[in-house]
Formats: structure tokens, sequence, C-alpha cells
């Protein structure tokens, strides 16, 4: 049973990047806002694209206007925090607030393997039982996943958080890092936190190795399958269709098994370092994504450009019919 909260701490100070120069700030924060503003504008441009072309209703598709929503409001419950720390001189945060960040900070990381999941599945059955891709993968089945995995991140991160929230919190209120996360909190409490924080380490290995096997698996036997193809241009075309993917899975997955790997064998960071590599796997890929489904897709690709190609085309028009008068 948790113990009852008996807690002196009314709000939580979180650090930011703690070994950061005071000249410095203004310039991080700039930074850290301009990857907000890109991930915001990236990303609602995939929706606005989505939205106007139904050659973009597709699984596929579907897939990634969930982890665009991941993206976006995994973003939004973190970013402005900390950039508020910077521009206002506010690091403080309440205690309830903190916990409300804490959940969703995990919350929307678990759905976000839970999409990755996805995405490898589509380009599994897509490749591999391409005969039955039409049958198993339809838009209607996307959404029943993609409504499953919101909805099973929930308990998980629910109970951890619920579990973390009445322990003792009567020392330092102080975070080393630019946002709250479970061992951030649970750290602080005074109290025996391996219980606590044992269940949460059970919880995120599952959430994170869990899709990760099916993930190498997956390409696994996409590899194979392609091999088996006697045509050259033939398997360059059908791994171009899973490059996309791959890049953005790749962005998730190997930084933190950098990091958990490195942890294991013994090699250690500095609190700063820890900070930046992060921040670096939790916020650049959300903005980079966009820019790679645009770069990558095709069919997202003929959406962007097709509006400035009809400019363009109106433009020769109107040349074209002055010249003729």
């Amino acid at each position: 049973m948790p113990e009852l909260n008996h807690s002196s701490v009314t709000e939580f100070i979180l650090t930011g990047f703690p070994g950061l120069h005071p000249e410095f700030q203004g310039l991080i924060s700039a930074i850290l806002f301009l990857v907000y503003v890109l991930t915001l504008t990236g990303n609602i441009t995939i929706f606005f694209l989505f939205a106007t072309n139904r050659s973009l209703h597709k699984p596929m598709y579907y897939i990634i206007l969930n982890l665009c929503t991941c993206d976006i409001l995994f973003s939004t419950t973190t970013l402005p925090k900390i950039i508020s720390k910077y521009w206002f001189h506010s690091g403080t945060i309440s205690f309830n607030a903190c916990f409300v960040q804490m959940y969703f900070v995990h919350y929307l990381g678990t759905v976000s393997s839970f999409i990755l999941f996805l995405m490898a599945l589509d380009r599994y059955v897509a490749i591999c039982h391409p005969l039955s891709y039409s049958i198993v993968l339809k838009n209607s089945t996307i959404l029943i996943l993609s409504i499953t995995a919101w909805i099973l991140s929930h308990p998980t991160n629910l109970t951890i958080t619920i579990r973390a929230y009445p322990l003792p919190y009567c020392a330092s209120n102080i975070i080393n890092h630019c946002f709250c996360d479970h061992i951030g909190i649970t750290t602080l409490a005074c109290t025996d936190r391996a219980p606590y924080g044992f269940l949460a380490f059970v919880f995120a290995m599952l959430v994170l190795l869990g899709p990760l096997a099916f993930i190498m698996f997956s390409y696994c036997s996409i590899i194979v399958a392609v091999l088996k193809i006697a045509d050259i241009k033939g398997r360059k075309k059908t791994l171009s269709t899973c490059s996309t993917q791959l890049i953005i899975i790749s962005l998730y997955y190997l930084p933190r098994c950098f990091v958990y790997l490195a942890s294991n064998v013994g090699i250690r960071f500095s609190a700063d370092m820890r900070i930046v590599i992060i921040m670096l796997y939790s916020l650049l890929p959300p903005m980079i994504n966009p820019l790679i489904y645009c770069l990558r897709a095709k069919d997202m690709r003929e959406s962007l450009w097709k509006p400035f190609k009809r400019r363009i085309v109106l433009q020769k028009t109107q040349v074209s019919s002055i010249d003729n008068r």
C-alpha cells in the first residue's frame, strides 16, 4: 500500500540544463521555441494534407496521423514549461501539475511505441502477405487498432502515477530535468522508491521491448521476402516502401536502446549530457518526422507539391494567353 502523503512540498523546481551558463539561456530557449513552432507547423501540415487529399486516406497515413497527434501533444506537454523557465524565469511547477505532466509524458511515449508497432505491422503485411493486405488492414481495422493503442496505454501509466502521488515528499523539490518524469519525481520521495521504481521499470520494458521485438521480427521477415525477389529493381522498389517507416522507428528506438544499454554496461553520463540526450531523442523526432513523411512518402510528397504545380500551370496559362493577344 502506498504511504499516506505527508508531503511538505507544494511545488517542484525544474532545473532544465543545470550547467547552462546564463548568457546562453536566451539562445537555448529560442532554439526550443523554434523546435516547438516547427513541430506544430509540420504536424499540422500533415493533418491539412490528409484532410484535403483523398489519395492519402490509406491505412499507412491513418497510422501517421496518430503519430502526428502524439508528437503535437508530447511537445505541447513538455516544451512550453521549459521555454517559460528561460524566458520568464518561471522554473516552478505545482505539485499536482507535475504529476499531470508526468502522466502525459509516459502515456504519450507508450502510445507512440504502440503506433510504431502498427507501422511495422502495416509494412509486414504489405510485403510478406500482399494478397491479404486489403482484407486484413482496412482503414476501419487501423482505426480500431489505433483506438485500442490509445486506450491500452492508459491503465499502466495511470497506475504508476497514482502509486507515486501519495509518497511523502519532504526534502528537496528540485527535479534535474526539463520536465517531470517518474524517476525524477520518485527519487525525491522520503521513502524507499524501489517497490515503485521496479514496477515502473517493468512497465517501461514491456512497452519498449514488446513492440520492438515484433518490429525486429517484421523487418527480418521483410528482408527475407525481399531477397526472394529476383529482379533487383523490384527489390529496391519494395525496400523503398519501408524506408520512411524504418527511419522513423530508428529515430524513436535507437537512442533509447543506446541509453539503456550504456547504463547497463557501466557508461555514465553527466547530468547535463543525460538531459541533452533525452531532450534530443524526445523532441527532435516530432520535428523531423513530418519532413521525412513529405520527402520519403510518394503520395505525401505529391500532395504537398500539388498546389504549387497548379499555381505554376495557371501562371503559364495566363502568360500564354497574354502573349497570344
